[in-house]
């Protein structure tokens, strides 16, 4: 082993002198080689003392062969081939491929394959060596899954806590889960105000179907009011921050919102990091309340298609809604959110010296209806879209102006105000109001006629074509005969309104003699006297004279000219 003795170093140095001692000891293996006496203890040995592999060892050996710089420090790259990076054309196909290097790696290939004269192309472990190395975590997932998925790795600031009221953030949210409503099966939604100094909930409206700026107006009175049943957080606050929902930023909230001088901030869209308080009320009620409750969406189930069991009895819209506001109470009251730092939404509020700007009950609703103008009080009481409204407070009022407001979609009752001073009157109800059984009829009758449409749009917009297992023009299928195609014709005929038109049914009468008809347009019309035709003041409608040119005007009746 005298030759193996001569390239062995002691394990215990420093990774700095190890490295000093690669060129040497690979200088003394390339000699044994030269000499045809480098045997496998010899590199073993080698990797032991440089602490590296053996593969590492036998690859710094090979590098020598293409670029003998390398025997003076292996290990470094080598000058001769460049280090693959990624460059903007893999970054295209990485995006293309949504993030599958071995796709790329093939399209890498076969574009190096068809370069005059070929080129070499990486290879996979290079190409996995590149992305790691140019690209960022954020950036591969970015190509892979897009912006949302590239926002999973960026860092976001926390903004610091401020007082009480400051600042709220308001949110519809569309439960996970199925409820029981007049016997169909939906989804409900909630619509939340949460104060983002105590993480508590200050108000929450919730609605069996899509939310409505009603919904919006019925959560932010309940989020101002501190009176029982709201308790006591409330009260207006600075600057309430939205997402662009146009609920949110409709007619009459922000009117309302102007009326009340809160702050609206609307944020940019897609950015749910800007406003992270109720976002992360969002995904706490889901996994903190109604991931326990029946009729949870995504709740994990048996089988190869999961679905819904037969038997599952649905929670119906009032039971949800008392399960809902009993957690929110939970969570005002006894949660401790890990930013309160061991207290509770209610003890930071309390804490809180803030004074608070409360507004009266009845103001609120006044500020929170929506404005429809002014009509004139009568005897039938006052017409609002096509409808009659009265009430028992009308009695000897009729001639007045008043101000009509009202809720949205709450189309049975409106509110009345005097329009010149502003005083509340009183309510006034819809007449000849269709009972429970009438409305019920009628929205059955609109649902089968909505199903019916549908199948026959369905029916008249179905097309087949044959299957092809060429490359060839797409072949219609379905055939009709003559007789069919001419009956079918006929049909759409008779219910063309333009086609049973008969424009030349009543024969044109004849023109004034001043002016100049065509001979085609002659042929149609009527013989018999001319008719006179007014002409206006201004001479738009005077005929032509006999040279083509517009005729003078005609005197009036005094002689003056007009």
């Amino acid at each position: 082993m005298k030759d193996g003795d001569a390239i062995r170093s002691d394990g215990g140095l420093p990774a700095a002198s190890r490295t000093a001692l690669r060129g040497p000891a690979v200088r003394r293996l390339l000699a044994l080689r030269a000499g045809k006496k480098l045997t496998a203890v010899h590199v073993r040995v080698a990797a032991d003392a440089l602490g590296v592999s053996e593969r590492t060892v036998r690859r710094w050996l090979a590098a020598v062969q293409s670029d003998e710089t390398a025997a003076a420090n292996p290990g470094a790259r080598s000058q001769i081939d460049a280090r693959f990076t990624v460059t903007p054309e893999v970054r295209g196909l990485l995006a293309l491929w949504k993030g599958n290097v071995r796709a790329v790696h093939r399209e890498l290939v076969l574009r190096a394959a068809r370069q005059s004269p070929p080129t070499d192309a990486p290879s996979l472990t290079t190409l996995h060596r590149a992305i790691r190395r140019d690209l960022t975590p954020g950036e591969r997932a970015g190509l892979a899954g897009g912006e949302r998925a590239a926002r999973k790795h960026d860092v976001f600031l926390a903004r610091p806590r401020g007082w009480r009221n400051q600042l709220w953030e308001t949110d519809h949210m569309q439960a996970p889960m199925l409820v029981d409503v007049e016997g169909k099966p939906r989804r409900p939604w909630i619509t939340w105000f949460t104060d983002c100094s105590t993480n508590a909930i200050t108000g929450v409206a919730v609605t069996p179907v899509h939310p409505s700026r009603e919904s919006v107006l019925a959560a932010l009175r309940s989020a101002v009011l501190r009176e029982d049943p709201y308790g006591p957080f409330g009260g207006l606050p600075e600057k309430v921050r939205v997402d662009r929902g146009k609920d949110f930023l409709s007619r009459t909230v922000t009117a309302a919102f102007d009326l009340l001088e809160v702050t609206v901030e609307d944020l940019p869209a897609y950015t749910p990091h800007l406003k992270g308080t109720v976002e992360g009320l969002n995904r706490a009620v889901e996994s903190m309340f109604l991931a326990a409750l029946p009729g949870y969406a995504r709740q994990p189930r048996p089988g190869k298609r999961p679905s819904r069991p037969k038997d599952e009895v649905l929670l119906s819209f009032e039971d949800f809604t008392a399960r809902l506001l009993a957690w929110t109470r939970w969570w005002n009251t006894e949660h401790r959110p890990e930013p309160l730092r061991g207290r509770t939404p209610l003890q930071a509020w309390q804490d809180d010296p803030t004074p608070l700007r409360d507004v009266p009950a009845a103001d609120l609703w006044t500020f929170t209806l929506e404005d429809a103008g002014t009509r004139t009080l009568t005897t039938r009481g006052l017409r609002f879209r096509r409808r009659d409204y009265v009430g028992a407070w009308m009695t000897g009022q009729a001639g007045i102006q008043v101000r009509i407001r009202f809720m949205p979609h709450h189309d049975h009752r409106i509110e009345v105000y005097h329009a010149a001073t502003g005083r509340y009157l009183g309510p006034a109800d819809l007449t000849d109001q269709a009972t429970e059984e009438q409305v019920s009829a009628v929205r059955r009758a609109r649902s089968a006629r909505a199903r019916r449409l549908k199948k026959d749009l369905e029916a008249s917009q179905r097309e087949r074509y044959a299957a092809a297992t060429q490359p060839e023009a797409p072949q219609r299928l379905g055939v009709l005969t003559t007789a069919q195609a001419e009956a079918e014709l006929a049909q759409a005929a008779g219910t063309n309104l333009s086609d049973l038109a008969l424009p030349d049914l009543i024969p044109l009468a004849a023109p004034p003699a001043g002016w100049r008809t065509p001979a085609s347009l002659a042929a149609l019309t009527t013989p018999g006297p001319p008719v006179r035709y007014p002409y206006g003041r201004d001479g738009a409608s005077a005929p032509d004279g006999r040279d083509g040119r517009a005729a003078p005007p005609t005197p009036d009746e005094d002689g003056d000219s007009p």
